[in-house]
């Protein structure tokens, strides 16, 4: 499980984020949702230690995230941030690789391979593997840096937006992965999403911010209401169903 009590978040004086207490349930999906400016990066780069926590606590599976030295926090929960700057002669495999560093300090083993290989196969990244970086799309260069959060192998996976730069194929394959990371593997997993249809078809849990406050959180049907959505981003918003599960018809 992930706690988080009474957080909240300044930058450059400006509040971001408001006392925000929730938790994240251990073994499920996760997606945080709502508008621009919310604050959902925010929070899910506090929880990731991208950024010092100014106010409240936060702990994952138990660890003090304040407390917790970084090696040991690291094999507990991967983060993957939406600035994923590297060095343009870094081929792909080798990146990846960078995910089993927390494990293997340098001196990798044969299973720490079989987690890069195991990877870049999930990712459809097989014929890349040799390639630089800068010689990738964004889309490619984006299921790199996920296989390589997925090849760290933790108990919590946290992803910021990581559908950016995939299309429809590879948005839909990725969360079909995330999903069985969840239903097979028992990992939790949170993501911040942009299009809540993908939140509706597949999350367990989400918590909807606005203005740096929780709005509303809990299951799919709970949360993504007609009354609530068009609350939650200033528009008129109709939702449906489509097998079984909201269908936000946002466009019209």
């Amino acid at each position: 499980m992930i706690e988080i009590r009474a957080v909240s978040h300044q930058i450059a004086g400006t509040p971001i984020l408001h006392d925000i207490t929730t938790r994240l349930p251990e073994g499920r999906l996760t997606a945080l949702i709502g508008p621009n400016g919310a604050g959902k990066s925010t929070l899910l780069r506090l929880v990731g230690r991208l950024e010092p926590l100014q106010a409240g606590r936060i702990s994952v599976a138990g660890h003090d995230i304040a407390a917790t030295p970084t090696d040991r926090l690291a094999q507990v929960m991967a983060i993957l941030g939406q600035q994923t700057l590297i060095a343009s002669r870094l081929r792909l495999a080798e990146l990846v690789a960078f995910g089993r560093w927390p494990h293997h300090k340098g001196r990798p083993k044969a299973a720490d391979r079989a987690h890069v290989d195991e990877a870049i196969r999930t990712f459809a990244l097989g014929p890349l593997a040799h390639r630089f970086m800068d010689e990738l799309s964004g889309g490619q260069a984006q299921r790199a840096h996920i296989a390589m959060a997925f090849a760290q192998d933790t108990e919590w996976l946290l992803l910021d937006e990581p559908l950016n730069n995939l299309d429809m194929s590879h948005a839909r394959a990725l969360m079909a992965r995330l999903r069985a990371l969840v239903d097979q593997q028992g990992r939790g997993v949170a993501v911040v999403l942009h299009e809540v249809n993908y939140a509706a078809a597949w999350a367990d849990h989400i918590i909807a911010l606005k203005d740096g406050r929780i709005l509303a959180e809990g299951a799919p049907d709970a949360v993504l209401t007609e009354d609530l959505l068009s609350r939650l981003y200033d528009a008129p918003i109709a939702v449906g169903r489509h097998q079984g599960r909201p269908l936000v018809l946002h466009h019209a």
